[in-house]
């Protein structure tokens, strides 16, 4: 067996570590051993190519590798659990915006096949754009600037002209083999992100993500056929397919089409976009404490919808310790979770593991609906846009069709809020001031400890 073929097995090898690991992934209970799996794979596919025949400037590569090492791993270790959409997105920015230039450098040593000029193409058009667009979504999540949707002057005439343009740079870019044209492409598909991602805000940001990360997979597969690897080809292929139907479950939990989560903004009237404040001068009823800790002690059950307010306050371990105070006193407690609740998809999930929340306790929002007739409190932390009636009842308004957990028709509903701020799809929410909801306002961890201490006092 010569090296190339022994190459070939370890890469195959690793893109079946690769396929096990997304499969560890998809349930709580074995996401951890697939994250191993997943690096193990990783890492034996960098080692064996250090073994490849004629591999080049090893002491660049190496560089690279302790460089990039030497950032990701502190990056990742002291990364709050609120700011891990943002370092998802960033990540997956830096991947597309790689193997577009990777593309480019290979792409500039000669001569290249139709086939290879086309994947060379592909790789700058789709790997440019999710660094930009990842670039903006990382803004908005870190609130570098607004979360809403942000619609330029005659954007739509614009998006236009840079679709023609874009066609026009691929045709001259197959036909002459131009670098130019491909270096020119990759410039217009960075605006071109840039566009596609600000007029999404709000709630539909984790939809943009799912999807921006199937952008990267595809660049890479492509970037993988222009260096002829197979384990790149197998790899992006893999992030983009999973990519893809993560973003078609993710629009389906949001209870809309993709075309009106990326381009609803596009489209909206002038009346449709203002109807996002219908608080006015309507009072709240605030409650005490020890008010809600009876209510709570004295419950049967009692489901916790978590948010990312809860991520902010880092109050998981307190909210469990409450859920365990309650369930020793005979009350049955769950976890509502709404797919997209938080910033990213699973946040709640990996929030709520951090606290070893019993996994059986973890229900999602289509098993946890039925129930909430019969629900004595719900008990809302940080959680806002998720519970809005207005996505079920205000045609109007910019979340209207999003399937949410219908706390409403519980017997009594407390919320944990800082303040009156509308969540992050900026508009406000009427159960806040719906007669059966309880407001105690302060941060979710100072509050949660009260109650734990109350809870034991009742």
């Amino acid at each position: 067996m010569s090296r190339v073929q022994a190459i070939e097995l370890v890469y195959l090898f690793c893109a079946v570590c690769f396929i096990v690991a997304l499969k560890g992934l998809s349930s709580p209970r074995s996401a951890r051993l697939g994250n191993i799996i997943g690096a193990v794979g990783m890492t034996v596919a960098v080692g064996a190519t250090f073994a490849t025949p004629g591999l080049h400037r090893i002491v660049l590569i190496i560089v690279a590798l302790v460089v990039g090492t030497a950032v990701g791993v502190p990056a990742a270790r002291a990364v709050k659990m609120t700011a891990v959409p943002q370092m998802v997105a960033a990540f997956n920015g830096v991947g597309g915006g790689a193997a577009a230039l990777v593309s480019l450098a290979e792409f500039d040593r000669g001569h290249a096949s139709f086939g290879t000029a086309a994947a060379v193409l592909f790789s700058t058009l789709i790997g440019a754009a999710s660094f930009t667009g990842s670039a903006i979504t990382f803004a908005k999540l870190q609130e570098l600037m607004t979360g809403r949707p942000v619609v330029l002057p005659r954007q739509r005439d614009i998006n236009v002209a840079l679709g023609v343009t874009a066609v026009a740079l691929i045709a001259w870019g197959l036909s002459d083999r131009s670098v130019t044209a491909a270096v020119l492409l990759t410039l217009v598909a960075g605006v071109m992100g840039v566009l596609f991602v600000l007029p999404v805000g709000g709630a539909d940001v984790p939809v943009v993500i799912s999807l921006l990360n199937s952008f990267t997979g595809l660049a890479v597969a492509a970037t993988g056929a222009v260096l002829r690897t197979t384990l790149l080809i197998v790899a992006g292929t893999l992030v983009g397919a999973s990519g893809t139907l993560l973003t078609r479950m993710m629009s389906q939990a949001m209870g809309r089409p993709l075309s009106n989560t990326l381009f609803g903004a596009l489209t909206a009237s002038a009346s449709t976009a203002a109807a996002v404040d219908e608080g006015g001068d309507r009072s709240v009823r605030t409650g005490t404490v020890d008010d809600v800790a009876v209510l709570l002690a004295y419950a049967q059950r009692v489901v916790v919808v978590p948010g990312y307010g809860l991520a902010v306050a880092q109050a998981q371990h307190t909210i469990r310790e409450l859920a365990d105070l309650l369930e020793s006193r005979g009350v049955e407690v769950i976890y509502g979770i709404h797919p997209v609740a938080g910033r990213m998809p699973g946040h709640m999930n990996v929030l709520l593991a951090e606290a070893n929340v019993p996994y059986e306790q973890l229900r999602e929002m289509d098993e946890v609906n039925p129930q909430l007739p019969q629900t004595d409190v719900v008990l809302v932390v940080g959680a806002n846009d998720v519970v809005n009636p207005a996505a079920r009842d205000s045609p109007g308004s910019p979340i209207y069709g999003m399937p949410i957990l219908n706390v409403d028709e519980a017997r009594a509903v407390v919320f944990l809020k800082r303040s009156m701020r509308p969540g992050f799809a900026g508009i406000d929410n009427a159960l806040l001031y719906d007669p059966k909801t309880t407001m105690l306002f302060g941060d979710a961890k100072d509050t949660l400890t009260a109650l734990v201490s109350a809870v034991k006092a009742a």
